[in-house]
């Protein structure tokens, strides 16, 4: 890649919410986005779940510096008694193979020309389990746990591997939240609301870029205080 190359960052989920932030915060940088979505205002239309699929976006977008894992589900909002299989698979699928899928996509090329930054967003969720919402609080703390591993995995190869946890934010996959649960899970916030896109933006920007040299495998809360670990 010249000097004078624009850096290519990939983010899935990018058509909405978090990921479409990011996307957008990470243009203002003067990163060259190419979004993955199911949605088809994406630039590239895909399941994320799709390994043949990720694979074939990889060799259309070409070298890719770095990868913002944003595509992911909330699922069913039920008590974990009253879950099934199928609710549980469905929400791994996406939130935690998705995320794997990417990554074995687009980081074996950033290893190669030693510099990368892979963010993924995981949740508070991930850290306190949020009831009515198991699959997707047990998913979430599986991106942790494999964000820390991949972390040390590459600890020396120039790709940085982090993640954001944040506590619920103002994004439309939020509206298919239980009021009561949404209510629930606002109500633990400190700063008693719930957070905007681009705050969460700004953390991915400055976890993607040159800035951050010496964290790996860390998680960085965004939870208007609720953070307690």
């Amino acid at each position: 890649m010249g000097a004078s190359a624009p850096k290519v960052a990939v983010v899935t989920g990018g058509a909405s919410g978090l990921g479409a932030a990011s996307a957008a915060r990470l243009r203002e940088d003067g990163l060259r986005v190419v979004t993955l979505d199911l949605d088809d205002r994406a630039d590239i239309r895909l399941d994320v779940t799709d390994d043949t699929a990720l694979a074939e976006a990889a060799a259309r977008v070409g070298p890719v510096d770095v990868l913002v894992n944003s595509a992911g589900v909330i699922g069913g909002n039920a008590p974990l008694l009253e879950s099934t299989a199928a609710d549980w698979r469905r929400v791994l699928d996406v939130n935690v193979l998705g995320v794997v899928g990417a990554m074995r996509a687009f980081v074996p090329g950033m290893v190669e020309r030693g510099w990368g930054r892979v963010v993924n967003l995981a949740s508070i969720a991930g850290k306190d389990g949020n009831p009515g919402l198991a699959p997707y609080s047990a998913s979430k703390a599986a991106v942790i746990a494999l964000t820390k591993s991949a972390g040390k995995e590459l600890a020396l190869t120039g790709v940085l591997v982090n993640a954001i946890a944040p506590a619920v934010i103002a994004t439309p996959m939020n509206d298919a939240t239980a009021p009561e649960v949404l209510a629930h899970i606002t109500g633990l916030i400190p700063m008693k609301r719930v957070g905007r896109p681009e705050e969460v933006a700004e953390l991915v920007a400055w976890l993607a870029s040159e800035r951050v040299s010496f964290s790996t495998g860390a998680v960085y809360d965004i939870s208007g205080g609720r953070a307690t670990y």
